[in-house]
């Protein structure tokens, strides 16, 4: 009886045993157009290597276990002594440990080095999102110690290292090293300059005690943190090891790990700094925000590529299950109403993996144009992309229907993970206002953002009118503040328009166009205009698998 009662029909095979890289177009596609011929191979059978290894079973187990058991804080040993170490399960240490061997903090140090890590970090992040915090910030931290050379040499060895070295130890015995940052207070949130945190300087150069509290520290357990206190001569940048150089503990007091609504495999803290907290400055006094900000940019652009990353995996889920599923005797891809809404999370999808890879090229070109690109590119895609993850998961969650809502179908822990994005490094208001400040002090900025997205003119008009609407209202300043949002919503969808034009197949172009710039569709997912070739834009996103 429970034979024949249980026997399972119409439910699609796990999404297991398949190449995370090699079934994404918009990606493979992306890194045969910004990697330079001479290494297009070289990259290619790396990131071959690591999609692998994203979409096999083990790193779903993984990534599974991770968040299964989240990280459990010690202040103390048995004895009673202060040790405040917090305990991960193996799983983090396997995910985050195959991360650092494949090169995820490594970008400064190779050609194409950022484009071929965003790649990386897109597609290994699809295994599990959380270790990614400690992957971003160490990578992001190597910008910020340049200001302080000789700091730079002793460090960014380690955090580029491809070793993976959990063991608590000074640094000149360690084969790699993980950072973490601690800025926000509990009285200021995005407000640093609010901050109370104070330095008190030593005797031998550069070195200072820190005093205060900080309200969040990610990743606790690194080797070392960049901190934001205030100096003698104003808000500074310092260095805070973990481990001082005499092998004993820093002063860095873990008060306690916040319960998060996503993000549960990765810790975030509460810290102390009690006094007698070590650290050295990074750059000069009263330079802090300016040094901080290196450091702000780069984990910025990884927002966006998390959120690339989410989106892919969410759509692959939806796509993957709608192609075995079967409804009132049709596959559900092959119903219109469901081609259409997969469709609309393909190109939202596809728009934010191919965003993210132009501003990983521009990281690597590394001219001025390239900088002033990125002063307004990085925060308008920040704003928009990340405020486009969590509708979209919640949408391919429901074309899994009750089978979404389930926890075994990894889409909850999907839902869970997209809001964080968008709230760190800087809210939504915080992203929008930083366009506005680039417009009015960055006249260079904005002419690089039309040089790029001028390259399209004429290709598609729903997109040149889109730009002209645009500089109607960067023209009028009246509320300008008030209307930030908008405006930086339409900068970046103008931005994304402009290089799908450039490189997407001709319907995932005109799809987008029509939808995004044309403004005929819908505002929730699935209201595309029914004369588009949808099925086109589904098979192109459908991962291909063995199934």
């Amino acid at each position: 009886m429970a034979a024949t009662t249980h026997t399972v029909t119409n439910q699609p095979p796990p999404l297991v045993g398949y190449n995370v890289f090699a079934s994404d177009p918009a990606l493979t596609e992306g890194i045969a157009r910004h990697v330079g011929a001479a290494r297009l191979d070289e990259v290619r059978a790396e990131l071959d290597t690591l999609g692998r290894a994203a979409g096999s079973a083990q790193a779903r187990q993984w990534g599974e276990q991770a968040n299964a058991h989240p990280p459990v804080l010690h202040t103390h040993d048995r004895y009673g002594h202060r040790i405040d170490e917090v305990e991960f399960h193996p799983a983090w240490h396997r995910l985050l440990g195959h991360a650092v061997t494949a090169g995820l903090t490594g970008a400064w140090t190779r050609p194409d080095g950022h484009v071929r890590r965003t790649a990386g970090f897109l597609v290994w992040t699809q295994a599990e999102a959380g270790h990614g915090c400690p992957l971003s910030m160490t990578h992001a931290a190597v910008p910020a110690l340049r200001a302080e050379p000789e700091l730079a040499a002793e460090w960014e060895p380690l955090l580029t290292s491809r070793i993976y070295d959990r063991e608590l130890r000074p640094a000149a015995g360690k084969g790699g090293a993980l950072a973490g940052m601690a800025m926000t207070e509990k009285q200021g949130g995005s407000d640093v300059r609010s901050l109370t945190t104070r330095a008190e300087p030593l005797a031998a150069p550069g070195e200072y005690l820190l005093t205060g509290h900080k309200w969040f520290c990610s990743a606790p357990m690194s080797d070392a943190f960049l901190v934001l206190a205030r100096a003698p001569g104003g808000l500074t940048c310092f260095l805070l090891p973990r481990v001082l150089p005499d092998g004993s503990r820093n002063a860095l007091r873990i008060q306690r790990l916040k319960d998060k609504l996503g993000n549960r495999s990765n810790a975030s803290a509460e810290v102390e700094f009690d006094g007698g907290t070590w650290a050295r400055r990074v750059g000069e006094e009263g330079r802090g925000v300016a040094t901080i900000l290196e450091m702000v940019a780069a984990t910025r652009l990884d927002c966006v590529t998390a959120s690339a990353a989410l989106m892919r995996q969410a759509v692959a889920q939806a796509t993957h299950h709608t192609a075995h599923r079967e409804a009132f005797g049709r596959r559900l891809t092959d119903q219109p109403l469901m081609r259409n809404v997969l469709a609309d999370l393909a190109l939202e999808s596809e728009a934010a993996t191919t965003l993210a890879l132009r501003l990983a090229a521009a990281y690597d070109g590394g001219t001025e144009q390239d900088r002033h690109f990125l002063r307004l590119a990085v925060p308008a895609a920040k704003y928009w992309v990340t405020k486009r993850c969590t509708p979209l998961v919640a949408e391919a969650l429901e074309c899994l229907g009750g089978n979404g809502y389930v926890e075994e179908s990894g889409l909850p822990l999907l839902l869970r993970e997209a809001p964080v994005n968008s709230i760190w490094e800087g809210t939504g208001n915080v992203q929008a206002l930083d366009v506005l400040r680039a417009l009015r002090r960055e006249p260079e900025a904005l002419n690089a953002f039309l040089t790029e997205i001028g390259a399209a003119r004429g290709a598609d008009h729903r997109l040149d009118r889109a730009i002209r609407a645009m500089l109607t209202e960067l023209a009028d300043l009246e509320g300008i503040e008030a209307r930030a949002r908008r405006l930086v919503e339409r900068m970046a969808t103008v931005l994304q328009g402009s290089l799908l034009v450039r490189h997407a197949p001709p319907e995932v172009a005109d799809a987008f166009c029509a939808s995004r710039l044309g403004g005929d569709a819908g505002a929730a997912f699935g209201t595309l205009p029914h004369t588009l070739d949808l099925a086109a834009v589904v098979a192109r996103a459908r991962p291909e698998t063995d199934g």
